[in-house]
């Protein structure tokens, strides 16, 4: 993977930064920063990149049918939103949709063997979000095919998101700026994402990915728990991380991308964790399914039946597999308890709600990681039966090395804002200045750190780039 190589990261991020410096206007700026961003995709996915392009071609037309005047806009719309899901459904489910064909009696069809393009997940949802917002609003309408290309493939968040609505960074394609401070808040930020994929995520991540591979007959309570929570700490730091990283890098070019992720760990129900977690997702959906669907205002059947067809789509979204509709189809369905109050967490102590939300979490995370719905069954089965003898207690202890205790330690403390609310207490007060020369000392360490993470490791997972 490309994308993984350090020192093709560092040498691309430098060269495009130095010359977007250098370039006076915006204009040039902007051809800058599509030229290096379809380069970048093109270096490693260069057969990917003729479909990203078509994406964009084919999306750019559309935008123009959305004019007021054009009666036939809403067809234009419907044939859109059609042509984009067959593209997506093409290269991302054909394979799983053929295979669930096969499961019927008399059914046997051969399943295609398609390469997943990196990022299409993301980037058809960004293409699709411009021409359903220029259909609400004309004044959306990009006639500058150049301008609507660098925002569907714009490189910090191309790969792995977070997904940038249209309408949100309509604006900044031709007026923003880049000053020293917003560069330096940049700078700390992608050194922050960095550092919690590359030291919490992967060091939780080598944790997980052997107690995953192990046999089923090999697992004990301990060493399931261990996987559970190893994972549950994973993705978010290895997704979070990711946000922050384009987050950071959009700061450095002048964009303001918003947050992706709220401390979600902190939730007191699985409505507020969906209100903290991938919120570009979320929000992708409430405002471009759940709403057009009817939302609640059809009675709470309809409203039932939408939020089911929401999280039925966000977890299909993230893979094509069973274990990630079921994924997504046990978050929606305890929201639906939480909302007609069979779950009234109002009335839990707020630990007991705490401990709620992050057991329904967790479980459902095995899902999300589990090779199949029998094998997440299994495991979480194992959670819950006392077995294991001396060979799987030796196994259990051989993960808990001095660097996943440290890590361990520091996920739990970097789930929370405490380090947030120290910062905000400091502001206004004459230890401000003293609080961010040191933010700044720690993110020098912080890089570094990573620097001789990556020169020493070869195993750096992506889980998000198969999205």
């Amino acid at each position: 993977m490309v994308f993984s190589s350090p020192v093709f990261l560092f040498l691309f991020l430098t060269a495009v930064y130095i010359l977007y410096c250098i370039i006076p206007t915006i204009k040039a700026k902007n051809a800058l920063l599509l030229i290096f961003s379809i380069a970048f995709y093109t270096y490693g996915e260069p057969k990917a990149v003729v479909l990203m392009l078509i994406s964009i071609c084919m999306n750019y037309i559309f935008g123009l049918g959305m004019k007021s005047e054009n009666k036939a806009r809403k067809a234009i719309l419907a044939v859109s939103v059609a042509a984009n899901l067959i593209m997506l459904g093409i290269f991302k489910y054909a394979g799983f949709g053929a295979e669930m064909l096969n499961k019927l009696p008399f059914v046997s069809v051969t399943v295609p063997k398609i390469a997943l393009p990196i990022g299409i997940s993301f980037y058809t949802f960004q293409a699709m979000s411009y021409v359903i917002d220029a259909y609400k609003d004309p004044k959306y309408i990009q006639k500058s095919p150049f301008k609507l290309a660098l925002y569907i493939t714009l490189f910090p968040q191309l790969i792995a998101g977070p997904i940038v609505k249209y309408y949100d960074i309509a604006e900044q394609i031709d007026h923003r700026e880049s000053t020293p401070e917003m560069t330096a808040k940049g700078i700390r930020r992608f050194i922050l994402g960095l550092s919690k994929k590359l030291l919490i995520a992967n060091t939780m991540a080598a944790a997980a990915d052997y107690v995953y591979a192990l046999d089923s007959s090999q697992l004990s309570a301990s060493l399931a728990w261990l996987g559970a929570v190893s994972y549950l700490f994973q993705i978010y730091f290895d997704f979070s991380g990711y946000s922050d990283m384009a987050i950071g890098l959009g700061a450095m070019f002048g964009f303001r991308f918003k947050e992706n992720f709220n401390y979600p760990y902190i939730s007191q129900s699985m409505q507020e964790f969906w209100r903290r977690w991938h919120i570009s997702v979320s929000t992708w959906f409430k405002e471009y399914l759940y709403i057009p669907l009817g939302g609640n205002r059809k009675g709470k059947v309809r409203t039932a039946l939408n939020k089911l067809a929401v999280f039925f789509c966000t977890g299909l979204w993230h893979g094509a597999s069973l274990n990630f509709i079921v994924w997504g189809l046990l978050n929606g369905g305890f929201m639906m308890l939480e909302s007609y109050k069979l779950i009234n967490t109002e009335k839990m102590p707020k630990l007991l709600r705490h401990c709620y939300a992050m057991a329904v979490t967790l479980l459902a995370f095995v899902f999300f990681r589990a090779d199949t719905l029998t094998d997440a069954v299994r495991f979480i089965g194992h959670m819950f039966v006392p077995s294991g003898g001396g060979a799987e207690k030796a196994m259990f202890l051989a993960q808990l090395t001095p660097a996943y205790l440290v890590m361990l330690t520091l996920a739990v403390v970097f789930s929370t804002p405490v380090i947030r609310n120290v910062e905000s207490r400091l502001a206004g007060k004459k230890s401000e200045a003293v609080g961010q020369l040191f933010g700044y000392a720690v993110s020098m360490v912080l890089f570094a750190v990573c620097i001789l993470t990556l020169s020493s490791s070869s195993y750096n997972p992506f889980i998000y780039f198969r999205f």
